[in-house]
């Protein structure tokens, strides 16, 4: 099969890749193209501005925590049902994990992929120095394809005498220069931009990106390169078991962070999801395991504290033995309290007992391989998961606590003790893909549906 595609990289973080990448989902889904996003690497909030783009969800690309054929496969599912697909990168283009060389990188994809790269470069106090910086990208690793390059915050310098010369001197196509725009700015915050969820600006700034992108790149030539990606002989498989579980999953402005493909793969298995607020409602729906995904719970503490129903409904689903996993957000809401920067201390909803503390520096970032300590819903003791942490949270105290894993990489000590585990309860700063995790999902799904036939004697029928 044949599926256009493209990956958008830069040359380090911070050169406007996202704000490009966007901008060009747009410009092209402004022509009535089907225009499939993804993103490279662990990353949640850029693939939710995607949507926004794009009109379809995004998926996540990553060939540290995946399989290379998993990757293929999820890449094919989603590229065979659009007219073309745009990739963002992650970081620099051939900045990936800590340790194994490329792995995880935007030019470890590209290759995977066997998709041209478009190289981001922000020139904005340089002259002739870009274009030995753009050949050095392009030599340093020969097979990765760089397919053209697109100079932001360029003067009309850059544009009357670098592009022509990086053109003839590199017989690289330069597809644009960009002004600096002051009217495009995406707010940040400390995990990065803005979730979609909360910003109320995006559809508007999406729409002015569309415009610049439409002003100074050269779409027609882009769509060309793509196209110049090799067929591809992947057979994609489409399988769905019968029902087997119902889970409530956490989902609203404080609890966002989840892979789309994670969620897929769920479905896939026969898991019903059912999505509740935390934020909002009042009590759980009925279901027969609860999984709480990563967010911003410290930015939205006050609603979340003060929904004692909420809470209440949470206890009593844990102590009648319902599975419970967690993830970095959902792990600080399970706990006992939560500091936030001012010293206040708010309560959580109590699983843990565990008082988490924000801090104004970041405490963990990276790849991470988690050994368990003991079994839970997701692994036995021993079995080890891949996935990686960022947050700017740290465990202040822990009360008689059975970690669950031992964690491997990112920037802090090897082994050491992370999360807690504790009968159906799992909650940890790890997250992972699910589908790279067969028999974790696997058995939590068996132990939501255990728990159903335990306690109400009902099995699900489709």
């Amino acid at each position: 099969m044949q599926y256009p595609r493209l990956i958008m990289a830069g040359v380090q973080s911070g050169v406007g890749k996202t704000t490009l990448t966007l901008g060009t989902i747009a410009a092209l889904h402004r022509r009535g193209l089907k225009v499939q996003p993804f993103k490279t690497g662990p990353d949640y909030i850029d693939s939710g501005l995607h949507f926004w783009a794009a009109g379809r969800p995004s998926y996540n690309l990553d060939t540290w925590m995946c399989p290379p054929d998993m990757v293929r496969q999820v890449f094919s599912a989603h590229a065979s049902q659009a007219d073309i697909s745009v990739i963002e990168g992650v970081m620099g283009l051939f900045d990936g994990a800590r340790v194994g060389g490329l792995q995880g990188s935007s030019a470890d994809l590209a290759l995977l992929l066997e998709a041209p790269v478009i190289l981001v470069v922000n020139v904005e106090a340089m002259a002739q120095s870009c274009i030995a910086l753009v050949k050095g990208y392009r030599d340093y690793h020969p097979r990765v394809k760089l397919g053209g390059v697109i100079l932001n915050r360029a003067s009309a310098y850059h544009r009357t005498y670098i592009q022509p010369a990086m053109e003839q001197e590199l017989g690289l196509p330069v597809l644009g220069c960009l002004e600096p725009n002051k009217e495009i700015h995406m707010p940040e915050r400390h995990l990065g931009l803005l979730p979609a969820d909360e910003n109320r600006e995006l559809a508007g700034l999406i729409q002015g990106m569309a415009d610049m992108v439409e002003k100074h790149l050269d779409l027609d030539r882009l769509l060309k390169i793509a196209r110049t990606a090799p067929a591809t002989d992947i057979v994609v498989e489409k399988n769905r078991e019968p029902r087997r579980a119902r889970l409530g999953v956490a989902r609203d402005q404080a609890f966002s962070f989840y892979y789309q493909d994670s969620l897929d793969f769920l479905e896939e298995r026969g898991v019903q999801l059912v999505f509740f607020s935390p934020m909002k409602d009042e009590a759980l729906p009925e279901v027969d395991g609860l999984y709480f995904g990563g967010g911003f719970p410290e930015m939205f503490i006050e609603p979340l504290s003060v929904n004692q129903a909420m809470i209440n409904a949470i206890s009593r689903a844990h102590r009648s033995g319902m599975p419970v996993y967690a993830e970095c957000g959902g792990y600080m809401y399970l706990c006992r309290e939560l500091e936030d920067w001012s010293g206040r201390v708010w309560k959580g909803a109590g699983l843990v007992p565990a008082r988490i503390k924000m801090t104004r520096h970041l405490q963990a970032l990276g790849y991470i391989e988690a050994r368990a300590l003991k079994d839970s819903p997701l692994a036995a003791a021993g079995e080890i998961l891949r996935g990686h942490e960022f947050h700017y949270s740290r465990i202040e105290a822990m009360d008689n606590g059975p970690n669950a894993f031992a964690f491997y990489g990112g920037r802090n000590a090897d082994g050491r003790p992370e999360g807690y585990a504790d009968g159906n309860l799992l909650a940890s700063y790890l997250h992972i893909q699910m589908r790279a995790h067969p028999a974790a999902v696997e058995r939590f799904i068996q132990a939501c549906a255990s728990y159903r036939e335990n306690v109400t004697g009902d099995h699900i029928s489709n």
